[in-house]
């Protein structure tokens, strides 16, 4: 019994890799049309409605890229789906005890999270997002990695990805944000439910200010096969081109 309950476990291991693998792979060329979290919100609303357009990175702003980096992860083109200094400056802010609990989830982390699991905070999905997340930063670009970010993340109720937002909260395409617009859907990222791009708050408007000074100092984001000029790298962060 012992040895047959192993030889499950190992198929099951096997199979669970082996279609994480390809499933990694397909999100590479395919788009992603539906999420975990599309699906669990419209059962925790008891509603069907879900705005969702996928463009790709072309027809997006190229504010956004920018917007986004600036606002929760700036060393996104600089790590590899983790970014140890940030997580060491969360730890040391939530060890003393500041009031408010700081995380360090990089825009990678984020993408695997929305793309592939569920919301949580527990560390079985956490040893997932990090499989995840190497899987991606190993098999996309980060072209890629930002095009799935920007079209499935939460940015409003019931609306996913840039372009909806766009459509509902500017009444815009995505090409067509402005810089200031697209800092102020950055500025909405951390509670998208709670805070609105539409109707911006006293509190939105001035991270809104915060994120479009910190655009400054991050580059244009680059076209797929284009590297970033090591030049352009300070300390760990950029310089103003």
């Amino acid at each position: 019994m012992k040895r047959r309950i192993l030889v499950i476990l190992r198929w099951v291991l096997a199979a669970f890799f082996a279609s994480s693998i390809l499933a990694v792979i397909l999100y590479r060329f395919v788009p992603v049309y539906v999420t975990p979290l599309m699906v669990i919100r419209c059962v925790q609303d008891g509603t069907l409605t879900c705005h969702h357009h996928w463009i790709p990175l072309a027809e997006i702003s190229p504010h956004m890229p920018v917007a986004v980096m600036a606002s929760e992860d700036q060393r996104f083109l600089l790590h590899h789906g983790f970014d140890y200094r940030a997580i060491e400056r969360a730890a040391s802010h939530n060890r003393h005890g500041h009031g408010t609990m700081h995380g360090a989830s990089t825009i990678s982390q984020q993408t695997a999270k929305n793309v592939f699991l569920w919301p949580g905070r527990s560390w079985i999905r956490k040893g997932f997002e990090a499989y995840f997340t190497f899987l991606m930063e190993l098999l996309w670009s980060k072209q890629r990695i930002m095009e799935v970010y920007l079209n499935s993340i939460e940015m409003g109720n019931e609306i996913y990805g840039v372009s909806a937002c766009a459509e509902y909260n500017f009444g815009k395409t995505a090409t067509d944000l402005s810089r200031a617009d697209c800092a102020l859907i950055a500025a909405t990222l951390p509670n998208p439910r709670k805070f609105s791009s539409k109707y911006p708050s006293s509190y939105i408007r001035k991270r809104q200010r915060q994120i479009m000074h910190e655009m400054k100092f991050i580059p244009t984001f680059p076209q797929e096969g284009e590297d970033i000029n090591p030049n352009t790298v300070v300390g760990g962060t950029y310089k103003h081109q």
